[in-house]
C-alpha cells in the first residue's frame, strides 16, 4: 500500500523542522528520507528517486539552490518545494528559474505546506501568498542583472566558494569535493579573478549576498 504513495525526501539542517514536516505529511505520502546538507541531498535523491523534495535554501556544504539544480540534472521530473525563512522576492524568482515548483516560508501554517505539496504533485506551481505579488512582478520584468550574477561562477566554483566561506581550509574543501588542494587553490584564484575580489572577506560577502551561505 505504501508503495503507491508519492515519495518525498526532506532536506533541512534543522532537525525539528525536518521532523515536523515528516510528521505532517507521513499519513498521505511515503517519506523516503531526511538529510541535513545539500551534498547528502544529491546523493539521497540519486539513490531514492523521490517524486518531490522539500528543501531548505540555507544548508551547509552545498546550499539548497545548487543542490536542487544538480538533482534536476539527473531527475528532471522531480518536484522541488523550497521551505525557507527568506521572503526575498529576488530569491524566490531565482529558485523558480532553477527549477522550483514551490516556494513557501517556514512561518507558514502547517496546512499551507500540505496544500503546496498537493498542488505541486498535481503539476501546478505554488508560491507563498505573502511574496507572490512581488515575485510575479519581478519575473515579469525578467531582471537580467540577477541572471547575469548567478551565472558568473561555474557550478564547481560555487561549490568551492561555499565551502571556503563556511570556514573550511583548502584541505577540507579538497576532501569534500574529492579533488586535490592544488585544484582548490586554482579554483579560489579563478573565483577571485572573476569576482574581482581582493580578499577572503570579499568572497564571504559575495557568498552571503548570493545566498550560498546564511548571514
Amino acid at each position: 500500500m505504501r508503495r503507491n504513495l508519492p515519495r518525498i525526501l526532506i532536506a533541512d539542517d534543522h532537525t525539528l523542522v525536518a521532523d515536523a514536516c515528516a510528521k505532517l505529511l507521513e499519513s498521505e505520502y511515503e517519506i523516503v528520507g531526511i538529510v541535513s546538507d545539500g551534498r547528502a541531498l544529491v546523493r539521497a535523491a540519486a539513490d531514492l528517486k523521490p517524486q518531490l523534495i522539500i528543501v531548505d535554501i540555507a544548508m551547509p556544504i552545498l546550499n539548497g539552490l545548487d543542490a536542487g539544480q544538480q538533482v534536476k540534472e539527473f531527475l528532471p521530473s522531480v518536484k522541488l518545494v523550497y521551505l525557507t525563512m527568506n521572503h526575498d522576492a529576488d530569491l524566490a524568482a531565482e529558485a523558480f528559474r532553477r527549477g522550483a515548483s514551490g516556494y513557501l516560508l517556514k512561518t507558514c501554517a502547517a496546512s499551507e505546506l500540505a496544500i503546496a505539496v498537493r498542488e505541486v504533485l498535481r503539476g501546478r506551481s505554488y508560491l507563498s501568498p505573502t511574496i507572490a505579488k512581488d515575485t510575479v512582478d519581478f519575473l515579469l520584468r525578467q531582471d537580467k542583472k540577477l541572471i547575469d550574477e548567478a551565472d558568473r561562477l561555474t557550478e564547481r566554483q560555487r561549490e568551492v566558494l561555499q565551502l571556503l566561506a563556511e570556514g573550511k581550509c583548502m584541505k577540507e574543501v579538497a576532501g569534500v569535493l574529492n579533488i586535490t588542494t592544488r585544484t582548490v587553490a586554482f579554483h579560489k584564484y579563478r573565483i577571485m579573478e572573476v569576482l574581482n575580489a581582493k580578499s577572503s572577506a570579499e568572497l564571504i560577502q559575495y557568498a552571503i549576498r548570493n545566498h550560498l551561505i546564511a548571514a
